[in-house]
């Protein structure tokens, strides 16, 4: 299986906690497939709704194939995510009970169909934010120290 990752969502790292993430097919035209498999995908203020008993995936960014006609489609338009019924159902139930969200983490080809990863989240209060970042600045200081001392 060839996995050709065209966008990833690192913000969705930083504001929220990932509890589960599954992978989902997404419903696309032909310009839309062909600039997508371009990488010209933004998915960084994409979020996943529910609605009519489907998951949309909506504010996702794919822009205009440029070979297309002037007809072509949306940049912005929501897209349909293909997942079966007992997932649909599972994951509107956690999101109506629980308060939690559905974001979309990253966009990838696999065997040439477009899937996004989409993740069951809960969001990240300022103090969880600040304490990621003093995380991450620890880890990079002793990382600088250790390799100063291979030296």
């Amino acid at each position: 299986m060839a996995i050709k990752t065209v966008a990833t969502n690192r913000k969705a790292h930083f504001q929220y906690f990932l509890l589960e993430t599954l992978e989902a097919g997404i419903a696309l035209t032909g310009t839309e497939i062909k600039s997508v498999r371009g990488g010209r995908v933004n998915i960084n203020d994409a979020y996943v709704r529910p609605e009519g008993g489907e998951l949309w995936l909506v504010n996702a960014h794919i822009a205009r194939y440029a070979p297309g006609s002037y007809m072509g489609h949306e940049p912005t338009r929501p897209r349909r995510l293909l997942l079966h019924r007992k997932q649909i159902n599972s994951l509107t139930g956690q999101v109506a009970a629980k308060g939690l969200t559905l974001v979309p983490v990253r966009l990838y080809i696999k065997d040439s169909l477009a899937k996004v990863e989409i993740a069951l989240a809960k969001g990240k209060k300022l103090y969880d934010k600040r304490e990621a970042i003093a995380r991450r600045d620890s880890d990079r200081e002793i990382e600088r120290a250790t390799k100063k001392e291979e030296r």
